[in-house]
């Protein structure tokens, strides 16, 4: 499956100074989850007397939302997203709706984790809070017991002083000690609590490989019907164009072959409307061929394709290409159409006066950044070319980031499977 980048891009990590009040308000509302933990365990035996089930029917989708909030949240410490693994019910029902929920070990999971975060996630996160609040509480200490009444913070500090507005200062390597603490422990312990959720409401590997099933089940299927409607449009294109000019040009030439003795001129003009037939079928070819399989991609490769690309913008397009040989013929192709459609994208829509193109490989990936400067707003719709691009490469197991505020710029992130073994010759860059 594809990542889009609107709602897939990789989370942004939060601000230091953001993470103390984060992890407070994950300490709240982690006891909250006690309540749907009993309604859960409770709901589960009432089924047999069919109150179970509205109860049912309420928490677990209620549990489920509380889940994915902290999925949603803990992700910006993890720097990566926690997928969502339930199972979707086969049919519809509220009978098979309650199977799919009663037979998704996710439920179960679920149930764990909220029992689970109502102690080690709520000590987790309260105790990263406490860290940076107390070492604020007593740098401000000698403030407080300026402007409250004595007795107040002025109560005697372990027997060993009594505290008033002089000896308050002492306080202060207290509060710089707390943020000492806190600045080399307060994110761990948030991550230990993300990583702890993370084990809990993350698929597991066989909740993994029923979604790789699904994800690569849904790319065959419009992989086909991909490739039916291209076959339809090839088809379309050769009965309506150069089908039809062809036949023209046959009945030229046949009312040409009997003019040409009583009528020479006539027979001539025939002829000449022949020739511009047999031109125009063979651009038309050449153009529906184009569209199949470019020549020059298959002359010149990727490199030599992508810059003959960017020679036809109207505006100027910086190229570097280091790509240690030419990959598989299909993915050079899919690749090739995807750098295509984004910068007929650019030149359509974004008002760029400045474009790039950056191929590289890594990893065994192709990486490819399609970027230009211009007003930015791109977005994935059914139906766009932005869609078309995120279909083919889903066809080879690819991935999509676009990145496109609405000042501007846009940058389009594409990824594509492509073993090293397939590559055979030197890498080189340039501009076009």
């Amino acid at each position: 499956m594809t990542t889009v980048a609107l709602t897939e891009a990789p989370p942004m990590r939060y601000p230091r100074l953001a993470q103390p009040w984060i992890a407070l308000f994950l300490a709240i509302v982690a006891e909250l989850g006690i309540a749907l933990f009993v309604l859960g365990v409770v709901s589960v035996p009432l089924i047999a007397v069919w109150v179970g089930i509205p109860l049912l029917l309420v928490v677990v989708p209620t549990t489920r939302w509380f889940a994915n909030c902290h999925r949603t949240m803990l992700a910006g410490f993890l720097g990566e997203r926690i997928p969502r693994p339930y199972k979707q019910p086969p049919l519809p029902g509220m009978l098979m709706r309650i199977r799919t929920i009663m037979t998704d070990p996710q439920t179960w999971r679920d149930l764990i984790w909220l029992l689970v975060n109502a102690i080690f996630g709520f000590t987790l996160c309260l105790l990263s809070a406490v860290l940076f609040l107390a070492g604020l509480f007593y740098l401000v200490y000698p403030l407080l017991v300026g402007v409250t009444p004595e007795g107040v913070f002025t109560e005697p500090f372990g027997g060993l002083f009594t505290v008033n507005f002089g000896t308050s200062f002492l306080m202060m390597p207290v509060a710089l000690l707390a943020f000492l603490i806190w600045q080399g422990a307060g994110e761990r312990l948030l991550k230990a609590n993300a990583f702890m959720a993370r084990s809990l409401l993350g698929p597991t590997e066989s909740a993994k490989l029923a979604m790789r099933v699904q994800e690569l089940s849904e790319s065959r299927a419009e992989t086909v019907d991909t490739q039916a409607a291209e076959l339809r449009r090839i088809e379309r294109d050769l009965h309506d164009g150069a089908q039809a000019r062809l036949a023209a040009l046959s009945m030229n030439l046949g009312m040409a072959e009997e003019m040409v003795a009583r009528d020479p001129a006539q027979a001539a003009a025939l002829l000449t409307e022949a020739r511009e037939s047999a031109s125009t079928a063979l651009s038309e070819l050449r153009d529906l061929v184009r569209g199949i399989h470019p020549p020059v991609l298959a002359d010149r490769g990727l490199e030599g394709a992508v810059k003959a690309l960017a020679l036809t913008c109207p505006f100027k397009v910086d190229v570097t290409f280091d790509v240690p040989g030419r990959p598989a013929a299909p993915v050079e192709s899919a690749a090739y159409f995807a750098v295509a459609e984004c910068l007929a994208n650019a030149v359509k829509y974004s008002a760029a006066t400045n474009a790039w193109i950056q191929i590289t490989h890594e990893e065994e990936k192709l990486h490819m950044i399609v970027g230009d400067d211009g007003v930015g707003g791109a977005s994935i719709k059914p139906g766009g070319g932005l869609y078309g691009i995120e279909r083919r490469l889903a066809a080879f197991d690819g991935t999509l980031t676009v990145v496109s505020p609405n000042a501007g710029p846009t940058t389009v992130i594409m990824e594509l499977p492509c073993e090293s073994s397939s590559l055979k010759t030197t890498p080189s860059s340039g501009t076009a």
